[in-house]
């Protein structure tokens, strides 16, 4: 059976993995007969109250809000490596722009947590499938970005906007699609849904979009196994 890593950025839209994309990952990843195990950086994050939107005024634990996500199986992120899986995935959601990168505030200029950095890496170089949603294709463009022939990897964030021109300056090239829609760009083996990009989004829609990505995904699996 395929083994899959899902990296997790906390638990909840405004400061780490948007729950119901993550769920969904899961869901279709178990579909497909993968085997999942969950990392995030053992790291700390400024939480957000998710009922008022403003800060908690407190720091919270990546680890440990993730694990809430993958009930309470999950691993630090230093201890993932390439090797031992056929695939990694990154659910969406504000975490990944400011607990897995500094996109949030740097926009096209923003860096990237080392052990994400590296696991990306470690995955593109053993040709091995890279999934992200929402906003966690802009890691992709960030690391890969200048590693593709000169054009950067090619990845989805939905519709055209600020975010999409970030990562074309990172050297990545934006398709527009739409919430139940994937895009696969094979040569890279890079896998991007928009998700909730579309702040209208259904949960339906989400859960379609992203089914359609791990298909893609886990068929890229099945073609080098």
């Amino acid at each position: 059976m395929p083994h899959v890593a899902v990296v997790l950025s906390g638990c909840g839209f405004l400061d780490g993995s948007e729950i119901q994309e993550a769920v969904s990952v899961l869901i279709h990843l178990g579909r497909h007969g993968a085997v999942v195990t969950c990392f995030a950086p053992d790291t700390t994050f400024d939480a957000v109250n998710h009922l008022t939107k403003a800060s908690a005024d407190q720091k919270r634990s990546v680890l440990a809000e993730s694990a809430r996500i993958a009930r309470g199986n999950i691993r630090p992120l230093a201890e993932l490596s390439a090797a031992k899986f056929d695939a990694i995935v990154f659910p969406g959601g504000f975490g990944a722009a400011k607990n897995l990168s500094t996109f949030a505030l740097a926009g096209a200029d923003c860096t990237v947590l080392p052990d994400v950095e590296r696991v990306v890496n470690e995955f593109h170089a053993a040709r091995k499938p890279v999934g992200m949603c929402c906003i966690a294709p802009v890691i992709g463009a960030r690391v890969l970005g200048s590693k593709a022939g000169g054009k950067g990897v090619t990845i989805t964030l939905g519709q055209p906007g600020g975010a999409s021109k970030a990562v074309e300056a990172m050297g990545a090239t934006h398709v527009a699609k739409q919430v139940t829609q994937s895009l696969a760009d094979e040569a890279n083996g890079v896998f991007t849904t928009p998700a909730y990009m579309d702040d209208d989004a259904k949960p339906h829609e989400i859960y379609d979009g992203i089914g359609a990505m791990i298909a893609q995904l886990m068929g890229h699996v099945s073609s080098r196994r």
